[in-house]
């Protein structure tokens, strides 16, 4: 779990070989046939119980943020969460002048905190993480997720870089996701997504998420690193670095408006 220091940008033009699979067919709407969405499904489930995060964890969320002709920007977060009940508190670190910033989940309620008016604010989990392409709903663990809120559109089986994968698209039935349509490359021999693309209802590339990096603890693994490209504005890239992790149960203190009102 240590920081790494190499560019984003050199580390994406690296995985542009291995992690591809060149360019994207246009992801279908029309839900599978049911033995399909079953078994598509199953793999999504399996993809949830291979990680680590079961219960109450927190972390620390690092983001390095490239933008073309801007200098490098970096972002600091810590996350509570507890996955069995949709609960989650992050707060945010760094920079200084943003400090304290926070961020609270209760089931489907989400509240921004600023601490300078020390007033909340209904949110979204499509809300951006400062100036990066991650959003909310990227770092946010909801036990579940996939039967709740997808159909299955498409499922077919082939190759990312040297990885035999399960490719399948999902169509979103709520307003949950971020995106409209996605698509995952999910290795076939331990259930982990390499390769994450988001479409627009249109059916339009929107960004590509890499996860070429992942370390197994006691209770799973975890995607330690992972790179995010806008595919919109080229040259946009976000990285997120994971450390600091740990799966002790947490005080219910920690998931209240009152906790992050007394951190400043």
């Amino acid at each position: 779990m240590r920081h790494t220091k190499i560019s984003a940008v050199l580390i994406l033009a690296t995985l542009a070989v291995s992690l591809s699979a060149g360019l994207s067919a246009e992801p279908s709407s029309v839900p599978a046939d049911p033995a399909t969405q079953e078994k598509a499904f199953a793999i999504m489930d399996q993809t949830d119980d291979a990680l680590a995060y079961h219960g109450d964890y927190s972390a620390t969320i690092s983001l390095i943020i490239e933008k073309p002709g801007k200098p490098k920007e970096n972002l600091q977060y810590k996350i509570f969460a507890r996955t069995h009940t949709d609960k989650m508190t992050m707060v945010q670190l760094f920079p200084e002048a943003d400090k304290g910033n926070g961020y609270l989940r209760d089931g489907d309620n989400i509240w921004a905190y600023d601490p300078i008016s020390r007033k909340f604010t209904h949110s979204s989990l499509k809300e951006a993480l400062g100036n990066s392409d991650i959003k909310i709903d990227d770092v946010n663990q909801e036990e579940n997720q996939w039967r709740k809120n997808y159909e299955v559109t498409e499922y077919r089986e082939g190759t990312l870089g040297k990885y035999p994968v399960h490719i399948i698209t999902l169509h979103a039935v709520t307003t949950k996701p971020s995106y409209a349509l996605v698509r995952y490359h999910i290795r076939t021999d331990i259930p982990l997504i390499l390769k994450q693309e988001d479409f627009s209802a249109s059916g339009r590339l929107m960004r590509t998420t890499l996860c070429p990096k992942y370390t197994k603890v006691p209770s799973g693994y975890v995607a330690t690193q992972i790179l995010i490209r806008d595919e919109l504005n080229k040259g946009e890239n976000t990285q997120e670095v994971i450390s600091d992790l740990t799966f002790d149960k947490l005080p219910d203190t920690i998931f209240t408006k009152a906790y992050l009102e007394g951190l400043n």
